[in-house]
């Protein structure tokens, strides 16, 4: 991903409304807005710890740039969501995404912890031919059970 956490915090984030503004940065992970503009609205809404932007980064998961996946699955991991849950395996299910956002997906249905987030990694281990994949899968469920 082409921006790093640390370039993506500071001053813009500090001046965003915590609650209210929630839908503004909901309009700003559109298409019609920059990518520099896209991406900085998916941190701060995985950033905001508000429930509502739940749904909006489960829809950037599904988007045509990497970028916005890549943060969108990020900030699911940090709202932990059980709502997340089926985008999350849909991008750890798809063999065409990047590794990195696999394996993010991964850390994101660890973080999130529920059971049908376990099972869905339990269920995709077994099937996974990315050897990558299947370890840090294996791995996260190894600390889960202990």
């Amino acid at each position: 991903m082409s921006m790093s956490m640390e370039e993506s915090a500071g001053e813009w984030f500090s001046s965003l409304p915590k609650t209210g503004g929630i839908y503004d940065l909901v309009k700003e992970t559109t298409d019609e807005n920059s990518q520099k503009d896209r991406i900085r609205a998916v941190i701060a809404l995985g950033e905001s710890g508000d429930p509502r932007a739940v749904r909006p980064l489960v829809n950037c998961c599904s988007d045509d740039n990497p970028d916005i996946r890549g943060y969108a699955i990020e900030g699911l991991e940090k709202l932990k969501s059980g709502r997340a849950v089926d985008a999350l395996m849909d991008r750890l299910k798809d063999e065409d995404e990047d590794q990195a956002i696999r394996l993010r997906a991964v850390s994101a249905l660890a973080a999130i912890g529920s059971y049908s987030a376990i099972e869905g990694l339990k269920i995709c281990r077994s099937g996974e031919e990315d050897p990558k994949i299947r370890s840090c899968i294996t791995e996260v469920l190894g600390k889960i059970h202990s």
